[in-house]
């Protein structure tokens, strides 16, 4: 005979459970939650071009913008709920597995044995009701976060079921914790980029825009965060520049030429998105184009002596020309460009050192992550993200590329570079290619330059005429190639 094992039958129970069709459950939960976010995305652009004004103005549009508004805190508590269920559901999985191998070895182990030489049996079995339990109590956790919403709950497979009314909108607005005057939400604590977009992607639109008027500083600072909300933020910062008189002179200067550059684009039909104002540390960062939605982003990244004060306009310029020559070279392919003055440029040549390009590298890695990470937290699809850097601006791509992870961009184009360090590959991204003319003097200091055969970029066209800051000069070749590279027509050699 068969020695006896305590809870036999809760054991054959567990170690008949379908596990395999828990995970696909898991699988499909999370594929919703995503889905959700996607929409829930698309519902507040929708919502933000209403409030605009562009699209549709008056009492009909105010109402649909209202509601829309109210649509979004429904879903961003009914995202939150399910992202509570879903990490329970992983546990519930896990634990769930690890028990039902357990009884499944504690069956096995069983054998025409004397009395009490079942205990290995037994103490696999006691260790699968113990996982068992805890799976259970995953499933509770799991059915809680979703009973308040009405939603139904099932892992019928597992003998767990928690089934309740489906709810309508109006029993889901009753779980919306704040209608109204918003209370706008804690900001997080120094988080990574794509932490930040997931909490910012979680909140209702309506405490979005609490934070937006709250913390405008330091929404708009906030690597991660959308770029439409990173530009309303920053514009009320602008705003209270623009209004202070106690404000720094040299800070009102550059508050000013900002200001006069928006104005400017936007009188001419352009978009444009303040992605970083930083009035104390002199560092903005400005995009020509919607860097939300584009196909293609790039990043121009300047060298030394370049300040938003005296640059911007130039930049931006230069900025434009990329887009246009990009747009040449596909018409198809919607893009943003954005001028990156995120770091502190060395003012001139003399006692020129890295240490600039040190703290560019990391604040340009983190701007990258952000990008992405807003792109993907929102689920408005990735973007092919180019960085140009021209001059000193390439050696603070080789100081990112040294930061933590991999540099978050497709491709590199290297222009006019004087100081670059190891070699093509070590910049981490799949496509580099350089651009440096005979009749630029910088390229012709000796401390390893990207036209060297063993550096490993690709050679974009240059001719011997032109100088160090001609290649963003439509009459020279290489600011069509930078075209194609920031769509991807170009391939790499």
């Amino acid at each position: 005979m068969t020695t006896p094992l305590a809870h036999g039958p809760r054991v054959h129970a567990i170690a008949a459970w379908d596990v395999p069709l828990t995970r696909r459950a898991v699988v499909s939960l999370a594929e919703t939650i995503e889905r959700l976010l996607a929409w829930k995305a698309r519902l507040e652009g929708v919502g933000r071009a209403i409030e605009s004004g562009d699209c549709w103005s008056g009492p009909a549009a105010q109402s649909a913008a209202t509601a829309l508004a109210e649509t979004s805190a429904v879903s961003a508590a009914v995202g939150r709920a399910l992202d509570e269920s879903l990490s329970a559901y992983h546990r519930l999985a896990a634990q769930a597995e690890l028990a039902q191998d357990l009884a499944t070895q504690a069956l096995s182990s069983i054998r025409l044995l004397a009395d009490g030489e079942a205990a290995p049996a037994a103490v696999l079995a006691e260790a699968a009701l113990g996982h068992a339990a805890s799976a259970a109590a995953a499933a509770e956790s799991a059915g809680d976060a979703l009973a308040g919403l009405g939603v139904v709950t099932a892992f019928a497979s597992l003998g767990f079921v928690d089934a309740v009314a489906p709810a309508d909108f109006w029993d889901l607005m009753g779980h919306v914790p704040v209608m109204g005057p918003i209370q706008a939400p804690d900001l997080p604590s120094p988080r990574p980029p794509a932490e930040i977009a997931t909490w910012w992607a979680g909140l209702s639109v309506a405490a979005q825009h609490a934070l937006i008027a709250v913390s405008p500083a330091a929404v708009g600072a906030l690597d991660g965060v959308p770029a439409w909300a990173r530009d309303r933020a920053n514009r009320r910062v602008l705003d209270r520049a623009l209004r202070d008189p106690t404000i720094p002179a040299a800070q009102a200067s550059t508050a000013g030429v900002v200001a006069r550059r928006i104005a400017a684009e936007e009188a001419a039909g352009r978009q444009v998105q303040l992605h970083l104002l930083d009035l104390a540390g002199d560092r903005v960062a400005l995009a020509v184009g919607d860097l939300d939605t584009a196909d293609a982003v790039a990043l121009l990244v300047p060298g030394i002596a370049n300040t938003p004060g005296k640059s911007l306009g130039e930049l931006v310029t230069r900025a434009r020309r990329i887009s246009e020559a990009a747009t040449a070279s596909d018409a198809g392919t919607t893009v943003a460009t954005m001028v990156w003055l995120g770091y502190n440029p060395p003012s001139g040549v003399i006692g020129l050192s890295r240490g600039p390009a040190e703290q560019g590298g990391t604040a340009l890695a983190a701007a990258l992550d952000g990008l992405a990470a807003a792109r993907t937290a929102t689920a408005t699809g990735t973007p092919r993200t180019t960085v140009v850097a021209h001059s000193y601006g390439t050696v603070v791509v080789d100081e990112a590329a040294d930061a933590p992870g991999m540099l978050d961009a497709d491709a590199l184009a290297l222009l006019g570079s004087p100081i670059m360090e190891d070699d093509a590959a070590s910049l981490e991204v799949p496509e580099v290619f350089d651009a440096a003319s005979s009749g630029d003097p910088v390229v012709r200091i000796p401390f390893g330059n990207t036209e060297s055969d063993s550096y490993g970029s690709t050679a974009l066209p240059v001719t011997g005429d032109m100088g160090h800051s001609d290649y963003f000069e439509e009459d020279y070749p290489t600011l069509a190639a930078i075209g194609e590279v920031v769509t991807g027509r170009r391939n790499p050699e």
